[in-house]
């Protein structure tokens, strides 16, 4: 099995794992401060990784786009946390974290129109079938 498909895997694993860990801390505190102290922890455990590591040392060889992009990134991913945290708040975890993975769909559309990725039969049915899940999950019967 190929090293990225593993780290994908775990990705899953620990994503699934966040969401409920989540829900369960967010009980007694506000949605924004439950997101707080979880970037928080990711920030020092990053940096951590990059100093040990010295991986910080690769920051004079980014581009002004590449850090542009990588800046839009996570002002997109901050957006995504804030909203995730709200509706984890209020929502059923397993309907807010089914409804966040059709984010699969559009990032699918995108790396088509902009990766210039190959559609295939297969990539259109598994996406397909994810949208179709999310719409069973929000309509309302």
């Amino acid at each position: 099995m190929q090293t990225w498909i593993i780290y994908a895997i775990l990705s899953m694993i620990f994503a699934g794992i966040t969401s409920i860990l989540a829900k369960y801390g967010l009980q007694n505190v506000s949605a924004d401060l439950g997101l707080g102290i979880r970037t928080a922890t990711i920030f020092f455990i990053i940096t951590a990784i990059n100093l040990i590591g010295s991986k910080y040392k690769a920051v004079v060889a980014l581009t002004t786009k590449e850090t542009l992009l990588l800046i839009a990134s996570g002002i997109a991913t901050t957006l995504s946390w804030l909203f995730y945290y709200r509706a984890m708040k209020d929502g059923l975890v397993s309907y807010v974290a089914a409804i966040d993975k059709c984010s699969i769909v559009i990032t699918l559309l995108l790396s088509f129109i902009l990766l210039k990725e190959p559609l295939t039969p297969k990539i259109l049915l598994g996406g397909g079938l994810i949208f179709a899940g999310t719409i069973v999950l929000i309509w309302k019967w």
